[in-house]
């Protein structure tokens, strides 16, 4: 049995960029760990969100879910001042976040840590912070790192579907254009179409995001809606960037992946 550890900033973030993956590790008998770097309490769902990922967690097949500690940094130019008795994660120090990661994936004996491509996918801060604290957990530990990327014609494609479709969404087209990672950088591509339906209702316990007001709330309530054939069209495939070249895809993950440049 090999253990996966995946490392998110968020408690919407596990599913919508690895559930997949996590959901096929676990049903091929792996254990599978989520990290998850901020709590996302606020005022307006002040236990919800940390609920809604247990519930996600354990339709993937989860076997731990564990909060490394932090506050949420929010999205925008103001850092806001930390609450009360917790620090923002942007604002942790690397090397002690680094250290409470390391500890955990020791104590799981982990095989495989799941991170974030350098970019910290669209740009969030506290993404940004997972790619660091992830990459050196991985050195620290000589723990296999994959981070879960997007191609970035993929996510111009979404977008300019979105657009069509007049779905509100609250980013920076150009700068979408400059996220994620470039198609050749790209090590594997997982095709988790088989596990469409379980990532579509992990996706759905999410109810805080799906049916908020967040910048991405219109779109997760489109996704959660779809018919499971369309969501697993749109979200059946999930990629990631080999950051420790150690030759094929672990074998917990061997099975379902593609990689662009390897073909089977």
């Amino acid at each position: 049995m090999t253990t996966i550890v995946a490392f998110h900033a968020h408690a919407d973030d596990p599913v919508l960029l690895t559930g997949g993956t996590l959901a096929r590790a676990a049903a091929d008998g792996h254990r599978v760990v989520v990290v998850v770097a901020t709590d996302g309490l606020d005022a307006e769902y002040p236990t919800a969100r940390w609920r809604e990922l247990e519930a996600s967690a354990a339709i993937l097949g989860v076997r731990r879910v564990v909060h490394l500690g932090y506050a949420d940094s929010g999205h925008g130019p103001a850092l806001f001042p930390d609450p009360p008795g917790r620090q923002r994660f942007a604002r942790a120090d690397t090397e002690e976040a680094t250290h409470r990661l390391a500890a955990l994936l020791r104590a799981e004996r982990a095989d495989v840590l799941l991170g974030y491509d350098p970019n910290g996918g669209y740009g969030h801060r506290d993404h940004v912070k997972v790619h660091e604290v992830a990459r050196r957990a991985a050195r620290l530990t000589g723990t296999r790192l994959l981070e879960a990327t997007l191609p970035r014609d993929v996510v111009l494609r979404l977008v300019r579907v979105i657009g069509a479709l007049r779905i509100p969404l609250r980013y920076d087209t150009g700068a979408l254009s400059r996220a994620y990672s470039p198609s050749a950088a790209i090590t594997y591509r997982f095709d988790v179409r088989r596990f469409a339906a379980r990532k579509q209702a992990a996706l759905a316990a999410h109810v805080s995001d799906v049916r908020g007001t967040g910048r991405l709330s219109a779109v997760l309530r489109v996704l959660v809606w779809l018919p499971a054939p369309v969501f697993g069209l749109v979200a059946g495939r999930e990629w990631y960037v080999d950051v420790t070249r150690a030759g094929s895809a672990h074998p917990a993950l061997q099975v379902s992946a593609r990689s662009p440049r390897r073909r089977r």
